[in-house]
């Protein structure tokens, strides 16, 4: 299994794209994995022939597992028996030579390998040294008030993974055996059951995860977009002309997000243990719905750099990518605060849950032309029809309050109504 991430402790193989006895090429796409962070496609280390699948599609293993074994183009496999038997590869190959391996898939038929050194980072701790846990883990021990002695580590090197946590949790709390857990609903004869996909399956540990570690608060405000709607009207179809880009008001608001977080860092930040480590680079995460079946948050690195135009092109990009099942696991890692986006449905409130380990995420509504009170220079008032919706913050009550909360939203209210937007255009 391939490390997919610093962060990334094992993976579930998902779907296989070759079978035993079939050719491979060397970066042809080999099989699938999911974790925690992203779905991806793994290319082939090797080119030969596939002698051996080891893990099987749903099985879920750690990092450095071995999955499969390649042979060289001049093994084949001997149906029925799995046997293996060399043939001359022709004169002038370019392929890799068989005992190349990488990516969690080995080559074949090589001698016995020495077990694989363990990395440093993955040593199992000495009395002296300090537990390497990863941020969830630290937090969620710590919020439970355990103590690291009394989990069993189940993870690679001797680590303590998130599961480790949650099953000495529902030891500690589980209900006497005498007690039934009563059923909310039963299944009737006209129903249908439908298991939870892997990404389903991920998106719901994350979001009960994330209720269980962060007090949630909502603030939302209501948001003029009358210059944005002038400013959209006189050049989408010239930058979808020229530039290829669909220009929507999502953009605005992501360059108005970042311009506001430069001003209150501290919901650019995240919680571990008793501190608030605020982050100076802000990457921004947007939320993209894979059709109803979970949710994945591609990270624009260094969102501060980029213009109007620029956020256009990277949240354009990300999505359609994410829905592809073509981001790296880089593109999803190393957010510092997210957006949300369910306006387009014309959503009137929206409540998100917040992208752990961040400690604040803002979410759009629908946007509708309604009458407005206006006042000219010279103070007088006048009813107008503009574009107006809501926006709203859910930030996590540890690190910071209402008043904090309140101040940005109302910071990201005024310079999307009031930026001149034309100049980064």
């Amino acid at each position: 299994m391939p490390q997919l991430g610093e962060t990334v402790t094992e993976g579930t193989v998902t779907k296989w794209f070759k079978a035993v006895g079939e050719s491979v090429v060397i970066d042809e796409p080999l099989f699938e994995v999911s974790t925690d962070k992203v779905d991806t496609e793994v290319p082939s280390p090797a080119t030969g022939v596939l002698v051996e699948i080891v893990v099987n599609e749903g099985d879920t293993v750690d990092v450095g597992t071995k999955l499969a074994v390649i042979g060289g183009s001049g093994d084949v496999v001997i149906p029925g028996n799995g046997e293996i038997k060399e043939v001359t590869p022709l004169e002038g190959s370019n392929d890799i030579p068989s005992n190349q391996s990488a990516m969690g898939v080995e080559a074949a038929p090589p001698p016995p390998s020495p077990p694989s050194p363990t990395l440093k980072s993955e040593e199992p701790s000495q009395p002296n040294e300090p537990l390497l846990l990863s941020p969830i883990v630290r937090a969620l021990i710590s919020k439970n008030g355990l103590n690291p002695s009394e989990i069993t580590p189940t993870g690679l090197g001797g680590r303590i993974t998130r599961e480790d946590v949650e099953k000495t949790l529902a030891r500690k709390n589980s209900e006497p055996a005498s007690v039934p857990v009563p059923r909310v609903q039963k299944v009737g004869p006209g129903d249908e059951v439908v298991p939870f996909s892997n990404i389903r399956r991920r998106t719901a540990e994350h979001m009960v995860r994330s209720k269980r570690t962060s007090p949630h608060s909502l603030i939302s405000t209501e948001v003029d977009y009358e210059s944005v709607e002038q400013l959209k009207h006189h050049v989408a179809q010239t930058l979808m002309d020229s530039d290829k880009v669909h220009l929507t008001y999502l953009p605005f608001i992501a360059r108005a997000t970042v311009e506001a977080l430069r001003a209150f860092p501290r919901l650019n930040a995240s919680v571990e243990d008793d501190s608030l480590i605020i982050h100076h680079e802000i990457h921004l995460g947007i939320a993209v719905d894979l059709d109803g079946e979970g949710l994945i948050v591609p990270v624009i690195h260094n969102a501060d750099n980029l213009s109007l135009l620029g956020m256009a092109k990277a949240i354009g990009d990300l999505a359609v990518r994410a829905r592809e099942s073509k981001l790296s696991v880089e593109e999803v890692v190393g957010g510092t605060f997210t957006i949300t986006n369910p306006g387009p449905y014309g959503t009137l409130m929206t409540f998100p849950i917040i992208n752990q380990p961040e400690v604040g995420i803002l979410a759009t509504d629908g946007i509708k032309r309604k009458p407005v009170v206006v006042q000219s220079e010279q103070g007088v008032e006048a009813i107008a029809i503009h574009s107006v919706g809501n926006i709203g913050i859910t930030y996590d009550h540890r690190a910071l309050d209402g008043g904090y909360a309140a101040a940005f939203i109302a910071r990201v209210a005024h310079l999307i109504a009031t930026q001149d937007w034309s100049k980064e255009l």
